[in-house]
């Protein structure tokens, strides 16, 4: 049988990217990892780690036995949880990677009334873009992501997906406002733009239409806050681009108008909850994904402006 132990100390090692990184996060002797890492690699007779100037990386042994390793927690911890829920002892912790665009949403209600009706559950938030947030679920560091058109991924399951087109945001009163037809880039060059950075989906769309139009898009303000860029359209300065339910309080309120966009691709954006492919949920990363797809707006059906069309 494999040690547990030795097998924890070489996830860490490959996390880390180095012996030291390692021992230092686990306070333990480096020495003492080093010996159970050189017994693994001894019993099973294959090389699991290749060291560099600059510290650590896998073999494809070495790999294979984390992702193993890995997968054997996950299904340890998916089991221990049903069991607690047979019990009636519903508990744990459900981390969850998500875009400042569905914070809103999230805490408007869902969240709420998710840890109301399952008071030993905790929750953990971490804000991030598309790709880190992407990283995380295949890094095993959060359970859950929601995620704004992103990519397509073979590590990844989808749980739920909606069409939530990418729209022009404009301060109301401002002459494209009134439109009734989809604006194109073209259109709109000239108006100041704010854009989200590189990391985040809602830019990487734009940068790829731009890309197709041959259009470079000059953004006199660049921001990783939708807050930034709410408030940036709201005062008037210009216009930038996000979906309709993240400014759904601002339209309400008649800050904001929204336009949509006579592009393809940005019409077919998509929200997602997603989580690792290979991983088992607990039975409290399972409650949650149920309380967010029937919670939230953004996952209980298509944009507002698509589904008013279907029935127009």
């Amino acid at each position: 049988m494999l040690n547990q132990r030795a097998l924890a100390y070489l996830s860490e090692v490959i996390r880390r990217g180095s012996l030291r990184g390692a021992a230092t996060h686990l306070h333990v002797d480096v020495s003492a990892i080093s010996r159970r890492i050189k017994l693994l690699e001894e019993t099973l007779d294959v090389a699991l780690l290749e060291r560099h100037a600059g510290g650590v990386k896998p073999t494809e042994a070495g790999r294979l036995l984390v992702d193993h390793h890995h997968a054997q927690r996950s299904a340890e911890d998916a089991v221990i949880s049903r069991l607690r829920a047979l019990q009636q002892l519903v508990s744990g912790q459900v981390r969850i990677a998500v875009g400042e665009g569905f914070i809103a949403d999230l805490i408007d209600a869902p969240l709420q009334t998710f840890m109301t009706a399952y008071p030993g559950i905790d929750i953990a938030v971490e804000m991030a873009g598309v790709n880190e947030a992407m990283a995380l679920v295949k890094a095993r560091e959060v359970d859950l992501a929601l995620l704004y058109a992103p990519p397509i991924d073979p590590q990844l399951h989808c749980h739920v997906e909606t069409r939530q087109p990418l729209d022009l945001i404009v301060p109301t009163g401002h002459p494209l406002a009134d439109r009734t037809t989809p604006v194109s880039l073209h259109e709109f060059a000239d108006w100041p733009l704010a854009l989200m950075d590189n990391p985040f989906g809602m830019r990487q769309m734009v940068n790829a239409v731009a890309h197709q139009e041959r259009l470079h898009l000059h953004a006199r303000l660049h921001t990783n806050s939708v807050a930034v860029l709410k408030n940036f359209v709201r005062s008037g300065i210009g216009v930038t681009f996000m979906p309709e339910l993240t400014v759904a309080e601002e339209i309400q309120q008649g800050d904001i108008a929204v336009l949509p966009l006579a592009h393809k691709v940005l019409n077919d954006a998509r929200a997602q909850i997603v989580s690792r492919a290979d991983r088992e949920l607990t039975v409290a990363g399972r409650a949650c994904l149920d309380h967010l797809r029937h919670g939230m707006r953004f996952f209980q059906d298509d944009a507002p402006r698509l589904l008013n069309l279907a029935l127009s």
